[in-house]
This record gives structure tokens, sequence and C-alpha cells, in this order.
């Protein structure tokens, strides 16, 4: 069976499903870190302990980053040898594992060393998990997409993303407002961990019944993961462009997701459902800007909307920052975060699709991966980076800067894609 005779919303919904759960727990970790840190990092009455706390529970988040890249030369050249429905249940799989370990595991007062042992490890089975996952679902969304609109339907890969954002933050608003904040920090942020991985095998039953794309069944000879790892080194310059095309899109979000609640409670001092609600509303407005902007790419093309964006994220990412810290309320911070949500979701929905566009065929998924997941070892860290940003220099704006050098970086990257092109674009708008 293929995948063209399935109905192409469910075959939107089923392979989608398992990205959602690795972008929720991956949220959930990064909305609770400084509770997480407390609880797997303490570092009693030392000088600065807050901080030091925060930073490793940050830079815990920030190691399942690393395992990205072997994940996705691992699982990618697996996907590309032996389908995409096999690869991304066994993706599904592995985040599983990773999420149950650190909802169960406990602290550090009872395990001692072994606590924040077992989390890093979680965390890197995540991170290997995770380094297919997107570049899966894009390339199994981008090969099952109607004519002319394989821009669309590519954006809901990252509006799966978008979904985990908005249920993670409005599960924490609830949770806050029932526990409290007290009770949240001591043992309830690991309820949102729990309810992820509840709805585990409903997940796994949405992605057990996709089917092959009709891409990948009628390639008459499939390389194995050997000659797959040999392409991509032949295909190394697009595979390093894709990455640092990518880094826009991972910094800017990580920056208005994942940090949003830490930045708005520990450096903007506003209240826990302030920053949960403001997160909320930036998931809302990714959810319609990704979708959008995919649309537009199809009739326009990629290039203006990757161009345009960055060129605006570098001119306006850090002013709006300091707007922002000069004055920070409720509304300044929904209205700074808005803005950078609608510059992320008009560059990433056009980016994602370009970039399963720009892989040779062969080598889809894993070249896809191997680039996404690169940059997410630095955007990933985009948590950590501005939180030492801010301590170092001590300017509470540094994540507009650090933003602003990610739109220099994108924007590079697709100048010189623009200019070695022909090479490497196979079906542009097919």
């Amino acid at each position: 069976m293929s995948a063209g005779g399935q109905s192409k919303l469910m075959g939107v919904i089923r392979v989608s499903s398992g990205n959602f759960l690795e972008q929720y727990d991956f949220f959930v970790f990064g909305y609770f870190a400084a509770a997480i840190g407390r609880t797997f990092f303490p570092q009693g009455n030392v000088a600065n302990g807050d901080f030091i706390s925060l930073m490793l529970a940050l830079m815990t988040f920030g190691a399942g980053f690393l395992m990205r890249p072997i994940g996705a030369l691992v699982l990618g050249a697996y996907i590309d040898a032996h389908g995409r429905r096999a690869g991304l249940i066994l993706t599904l799989a592995l985040m599983s594992v990773g999420t149950l370990a650190i909802a169960i595991v406990p602290g550090y007062a009872t395990l001692g060393l072994a606590a924040p042992l077992l989390v890093v490890i979680s965390r890197l089975i995540q991170g290997f998990s995770a380094g297919v996952e997107l570049g899966g679902v894009s390339v199994y969304l981008a090969e099952i997409a109607t004519p002319g609109n394989k821009g669309f339907y590519v954006a809901w890969q990252s509006g799966s993303q978008q979904v985990a954002v908005i249920f993670a933050a409005l599960l924490g608003v609830a949770l806050n407002q029932t526990l409290g904040s007290a009770n949240m920090q001591a043992w309830g942020w690991r309820i949102p961990l729990l309810i992820g991985c509840a709805i585990i095998p409903f997940l796994f039953w949405l992605r057990s019944s996709l089917l092959e794309t009709e891409t990948f069944l009628t390639r008459k000879r499939h390389l194995t993961a050997g000659e797959i790892v040999r392409s991509m080194a032949t295909n190394w310059r697009i595979i390093v462009l894709g990455m640092a095309m990518v880094i826009m899109t991972t910094v800017s979000f990580y920056l208005i997701t994942a940090y949003t609640p830490t930045f708005g409670k520990q450096v903007l001092k506003l209240g826990d459902i302030e920053v949960l609600i403001v997160t909320v509303c930036v998931g809302v407005s990714n959810l319609f800007w990704l979708p959008v902007s995919g649309a537009l790419s199809d009739r326009i093309g990629r290039r203006p909307l990757l161009i345009g964006t960055t060129v605006l994220a570098i001119v306006t990412a850090y002013p709006v920052m300091s707007w922002l810290v000069a004055n920070p309320t409720f509304g300044h911070l929904l209205i700074a975060e808005l803005w950078l949500s609608f510059l992320y979701g008009c560059y990433n929905g056009a980016m994602v699709v370009y970039l399963t566009e720009i892989m040779p065929v062969e080598v889809r998924t894993a070249g896809f991966s191997l680039a996404y997941s690169l940059a997410t070892v630095i955007g990933g860290m985009t948590p950590a980076i501005c939180t030492g940003l801010i301590e170092y220099f001590g300017d509470k704006a540094a994540p507009g800067a650090w933003m602003a050098l990610a739109a220099v970086v994108g924007l590079g990257a697709v100048l010189l894609i623009g200019r070695d092109r022909a090479p490497y674009v196979r079906e542009v708008h097919a």
C-alpha cells in the first residue's frame, strides 16, 4: 500500500503525532528548568547557587542536542534504506523511553549523583531520537504533498510543535492555579511529564497506521547505510549550508518558546501565570504564521521570505528586547514575543520545505536530519547561552543580540545556497 490512497489530513495527523511528543517533552523541561535544577542539581548555600543550579539544568536540556547529529546519521540512514514508516515508529519508541525515565527518576536527595546522571542519559536518548524525527516527518510530508502545496504541507511539521507548546503551557497554567507555585516547584513539574507518558499508547496507535510514501516505494533501488553516509560526505557543502540556514530557526524557536518562561520569571521577575500565558500566545501565533508562510512560499518562492525575515530579525531583534527590558511588563513581553514569533514563523515556514528540496533525494532524510541536528546543537543551547550572556555582560537584552547573530548566519547561508542553487535543488516547487 502507498500513502497515495490514504486521507491526506489523516496522514498529516499520524506523522505529526510523534513529533508532538518529542517537542512537548522538550518544552516541559524548558518551562520547569529552575525546578528541575533544584531537584537534580541542588547547590545548597554556595554563592550564586540558584544560578549554578539553573545553568546545570539548562546544560542538561542542551545535552540532548549533542546526540542529534549521531541520531541523524544512524537513524537517518535507516529511514532512507528501510522506509519512512519504520523509522518514524522507531524514533517514537526511543523518545518514549527518555520521557518516562525523566518523569519517574527520584531527585538528588534520594539517589545522590545517580539522579542527575540518569536524567542526562535520558536526555541523550531523547536527543538521539530527535536527531531524525524532524527530518523524517518533514520528508514524509513533502512526499505526500499535493502538487504546488509542498510548503503548506511541510509547515505542519513545525505546526505540530506549536500544538505541543500550547498544550504544555496551558497545562502549566492550570497546574499552577490548582497546586500553587510552591508545589509546582517541589514536585508538580513531574505531572506534565507523566501526562505525556499517558498519551504514548495513543500516539503509537496513530503512527503505526502510517502508510509508506509513493516516492520511497517507486524508487527501484535503495542505498545501503554505507552508501548513504558516503553520499552525504560527497554533498558536505549543501549540508553545511543547510545547517547554517537552520541556525536561525533553532535559535529563534527555543528563544521564544522554551526560554520564555525562564526569562520572564528569572530575569524580568514576572509571575508564573503571566509568562505561561505569553507562551500560549506565542504557540498560537507560531501555529498561524507557519502554514501561512509555507503556503505563501508556494506562490512567491522560498527565498524572498527567507531573505526578508532574516533582514528584519537583524534590524529589530535587539532593539525589541531592549525596549522590553527597559519596562518589563506582561503587555510588553507579549508584544515583543509576538513580533519575534512573526519572524520565526515566516522564516521557518519557508525554510523547512526549502531544506527538503535542496537535499539529494537518495539521502533526503539523512541529509536533512544531519543539517538540522548540527544546527540544534547550537540553537538548542539558546536557553543556557542567553542565561550566560546576561550574567557575563549584565545586559538583559542580550538574547536579542544572540537572535540577530543567528539571523546573520541564516541570511548568509540563503544567499550562498542561491548562488549554488542549480547543482542541488532537485524538485523546487514540484
